[in-house]
């Protein structure tokens, strides 16, 4: 039942919508990126999604234009986030399987307490912290070993690498965040940094890949990129900042351990991805010492983790 004091039945549905919906666009992707190129696809679902939040807050909220400082912080924010973690992150769907990328996407509150202890000394390893960094690792590991024997080469290589590579890139911004505060409404923002970073991967992707003409896109990729648009980047990421306003920062931040979980459940029901029990212990193994990092960090400083859009 909603509560009308301060909108916590509203929040838990909203947690719901991002769990569920985002660990579907994971699927979406995949179809997306065996349709065209992928850094074309994202380029061309941030250009959409980053126009429906900027010409609202333009036309209807009479929103003036970011100044120079607020420009250069979402500058930054628009590679760290959107060209490098949400771009590469969907390159690496061309070669390894969607849980996968999703379970090493989840990993980056483990690197973001590394980067927290090496770059800035502040980042206090307990015994709590250890043991969901050893759990996590482990996990994971349990998840190559398996997925190595099925897939093992050098498309495989390379999709952990850019999946690797979006993720400490989202663990860097998630610290340049915690760090660099901006006064400017976070849809608006993230419009902002959506817009910016599709510029960006329209460059990259003319850059690293063969783009095809926007008249030769298929429909069926326009009905995916329109899925992306919707669902996956307007309407979860309303219901995700709604929801971190509404409920406490360890509830708003369990759709993390949902999402993997539900983009491998999809996976192997609509891609006929494999699951077995290696991946699955793997996975649970792995969310699970995430969850211990995540709780260990929190008891020390709130706030510190900002959750991932895929």
């Amino acid at each position: 039942m909603t509560d009308p004091q301060n909108g916590k039945g509203r929040g838990y549905l909203a947690l719901g919508v991002t769990s569920i919906v985002w660990g579907t666009t994971w699927i979406a992707s995949k179809f997306a990126v065996h349709e065209m190129p992928a850094l074309q696809m994202a380029a061309i679902r941030q250009l959409i999604a980053g126009l429906c939040f900027v010409l609202f807050f333009l036309i209807y909220k009479k929103a003036g234009f970011p100044s120079a400082r607020q420009f250069r912080w979402l500058f930054v924010m628009a590679v760290l986030m959107f060209v490098f973690a949400n771009g590469l992150s969907t390159w690496s769907l061309q070669y390894i399987p969607t849980g996968l990328s999703a379970l090493i996407g989840a990993l980056y509150p483990l690197s973001v307490v590394i980067i927290e202890k090496i770059f800035y000394k502040t980042a206090k390893l307990t015994a709590l912290t250890f043991i969901g960094l050893f759990l996590g690792i482990t996990g994971v590991g349990i998840v190559f070993y398996e997925n190595a024997f099925n897939h093992y080469g050098p498309a495989f290589l390379t999709g952990i690498t850019l999946s690797a590579i979006a993720m400490l890139s989202w663990s860097f911004g998630t610290v340049f965040l915690s760090r660099n505060k901006t006064n400017m409404n976070p849809y608006y923002g993230t419009g902002w940094q959506m817009l910016i970073g599709s510029m960006m991967l329209f460059i990259l992707s003319e850059a690293t890949q063969p783009t095809v003409p926007v008249a030769s896109i298929s429909g069926k990729a326009w009905l995916l990129i329109g899925y992306l648009v919707l669902f996956g980047s307007v309407l979860s990421f309303i219901a995700f900042i709604y929801s971190m306003r509404k409920l406490s920062p360890a509830v708003a931040s369990l759709y993390a351990y949902i999402n993997p979980l539900v983009a491998m459940l999809l996976g192997a029901v609509l891609l006929d991805e494999k699951i077995t029990g290696y991946i699955l212990w793997g996975a649970i193994v792995t969310l699970a010492g995430v969850f211990l990092v995540n709780y260990s960090i929190r008891k020390q400083r709130k706030n510190i983790i900002a959750e991932p859009e895929q």
